[in-house]
């Protein structure tokens, strides 16, 4: 049987100890010169338990994350491959789990992802054959050692399946109908819309939390007031609270006061979920030292 090799401080292993649990996120490029983002990675490395790599991220066409994930994998870095239904089929979904398996690679994010339409390459066809509820269960049944069509496999991989959910979405009640289904169709665990009010996200969690999977909260590293405010207009269901809006446009170093921000509100939520999806885009050498703010360096 084909499996995926896990050492003791893999990302599976951390999500079912009490160790609170931190994963951030790069962009494969466009283009094939990966040494900026291989720096960074080897940045990371003890500070972060894995690495998300995106896949054509807002439908801007990128390298394949596949690539990358072995990449890392090689240099002893965690990855998580995100998976979408965007631009595949059934087919070929099944297709790259298996040979993410088989390159070692075994830990995914399921996802629908952006329409064509907002991305680089807006006259491309959309696929979305299946949605991410489906991809979770066609994961979850290669496990089992069959493809959707029932069709039996010639080995079977091991893999940890996730999947993304927005506690500040408007109608919360079919947001967590919509998690449900991902639970029961073999979500392992989540990852969340980025969230920087704790009050609410405890609300979320109260609920969440009866699903029994470990849910990570996600934290857009913001660099300036104005760009809070962008992402309270662009990002439906993110609600950057005005208070931190108006602390950031009063910083004298708006990097050191985005480090504080960001290390205070994981040490706000660190009790209420497993742990914690930093986004930076483009500030990931600040990561190692939100991560020591928040009292969490190794």
């Amino acid at each position: 049987m084909l499996t995926t090799e896990r050492s003791a401080s893999s990302f599976s292993e951390a999500l079912k100890s009490d160790r609170f649990v931190v994963t951030c996120e790069l962009n494969p490029p466009k283009g094939v010169n990966l040494d900026a983002l291989l720096e960074k990675a080897e940045m990371l490395k003890g500070t972060v338990q894995a690495i998300n790599l995106t896949d054509s991220a807002a439908s801007r066409m990128t390298m394949a994350p596949i690539a990358v994930a072995h990449l890392l994998r090689d240099r002893g870095i965690e990855p998580i491959l995100q998976l979408t239904c965007r631009d595949r089929n059934r087919l070929a979904l099944q297709s790259e789990l298996l040979a993410a398996c088989a390159l070692g690679v075994g830990s995914f994010l399921c996802m629908s992802g952006d329409p064509p339409s907002g991305g680089d390459h807006p006259d491309a066809k959309p696929v979305f054959d299946l949605d991410a509820v489906a991809l979770l269960r066609a994961a979850h049944m290669l496990e089992f050692g069959r493809d959707l069509a029932g069709n039996q496999l010639d080995g079977s991989p091991s893999i940890v399946a996730g999947a993304v959910v927005n506690p500040g979405a408007a109608d919360l009640d079919l947001e967590l109908r919509r998690m449900e289904e991902k639970v029961e169709a073999g979500a392992s665990f989540f990852q969340t819309q980025a969230t920087y009010d704790p009050p609410a996200f405890e609300r979320f969690m109260e609920r969440a939390r009866g699903f029994g999977v470990p849910v990570l909260a996600g934290m857009i590293v913001l660099k300036s007031g104005s760009m809070a405010r962008k992402v309270n207009c662009n990002l439906p269901g993110v609600s950057v609270p005005e208070a931190i809006v108006q602390e950031l446009e009063a910083a004298e170093s708006p990097p050191e006061r985005t480090v504080e921000i960001s290390a205070r509100l994981i040490r706000e939520i660190q009790p209420m979920c497993a742990g914690v999806h930093i986004m930076a885009i483009g500030w990931e050498s600040r990561i190692p030292e939100i991560v020591r703010g928040a009292g969490l360096a190794a």
